[in-house]
């Protein structure tokens, strides 16, 4: 079992000896810390991976960074979600199949779902857009 967090919102100046430093100063314990970083630029993404050695130590890691104030914004804290794409243990080795898409009434073609248009005189349409509503 993964007891890993998300540490998002970070700014490009935040080491793992920083967040490592943190952690200590708050007597929480981490395994393993992986700040990501762009391939080419070396460049912070913003981001960190924090491994904790159980359940306990992952939810106060988490309950101390989530939405901690840290320059001019808020750090995000979570579990760690798989990488999109990975099958973790117990998962099917094989692909899943697509489903068939219905075909329209005389037409030769798949049916399109009808998108919803944001016509901009709604609210925000994703925790993401709330978030940046907020900070506007």
């Amino acid at each position: 079992m993964s007891f890993t967090v998300f540490l998002g919102n970070l700014p490009v100046w935040v080491t793992s000896d920083d967040i490592k430093s943190w952690l200590t100063a708050e007597n929480l314990v981490a395994d393993n810390i992986k700040v990501i970083r762009n391939p080419e630029t070396q460049e912070s993404k913003g981001f960190a991976f924090i491994e904790a050695p159980n359940q306990d130590e992952m939810d106060s890691i988490i309950r101390r960074f989530d939405r901690a104030p840290l320059e001019d914004r808020l750090l995000r804290a979570n579990p760690a979600q798989p990488p999109k794409g990975k099958r973790g243990p117990g998962q099917a080795s094989a692909p899943a199949e697509r489903p068939q898409r219905r075909r329209r009434p005389g037409g030769d073609g798949p049916a399109r779902p009808q998108r919803e248009r944001n016509t901009g005189g709604g609210g925000p349409q994703s925790a993401f857009a709330e978030e940046l509503a907020k900070a506007l």
